[in-house]
């Protein structure tokens, strides 16, 4: 799988799934910074959010972390700390993820996840994934950004709303298209 299709794919799936109990980020301008177990160079990118666009990235409907896909929700939370354990039907596939995260989203935090499959979700790709995500509040969006916008590495800026919404059971409305 392709560097940037990774990063996308983690952020319409799995950062959801981890992310769906959790308070929403302080809106603004937010570094990503994900680091693979796999000696990889880390993926560094750059998001615009607001209330709504957090909520909605962050809401289970049309997504792997839906509750009628999962059978399995632990949520524990202990001051910064908030421990998830979930166990999803992916594409036809099981996906068990731990996820420890810690810090405020009002300034920083990290989220350490593991997700392993019963098998590859698509031909190419792996079954196992350890990452860690670092959020980081950077200040208000610039004035080119809107909401959902991400910056790839790379330097391409895509709008993950809009590809949510491009996505069966997705966030609904019309596809908008892709900008770069």
């Amino acid at each position: 799988m392709r560097p940037h299709s990774i990063v996308v794919a983690l952020c319409l799936f799995t950062i959801p799934v981890a992310a769906a109990e959790l308070p929403p980020r302080k809106p603004g301008l937010w570094e990503l910074k994900m680091n693979f177990a796999r000696n990889a160079p880390p993926q560094v990118m750059q998001q615009c959010t607001d209330a709504s666009t957090d909520k909605l990235m962050h809401s289970t409907s049309g997504n792997s972390g839906a509750p009628e896909n999962c059978s399995k929700r632990d949520i524990s939370t202990s001051g910064n700390q908030t421990v998830i354990d979930s166990v999803c039907t992916v594409s036809g596939k099981t996906m068990i993820s731990h996820t420890v995260v810690t810090g405020s989203f009002d300034s920083a935090y990290v989220m350490n996840i593991t997700t392993k499959s019963d098998g590859p979700l698509a031909p190419g790709e792996m079954s196992e994934l350890s990452m860690t995500l670092q959020g980081k509040w950077l200040g208000p969006c610039a004035a080119d950004q809107k909401p959902g916008d991400m910056i790839m590495p790379g330097g391409m800026k895509i709008n993950v709303i809009d590809m949510q919404r491009r996505m069966p059971g997705g966030a609904g409305g019309p596809p908008a298209p892709l900008r770069t």
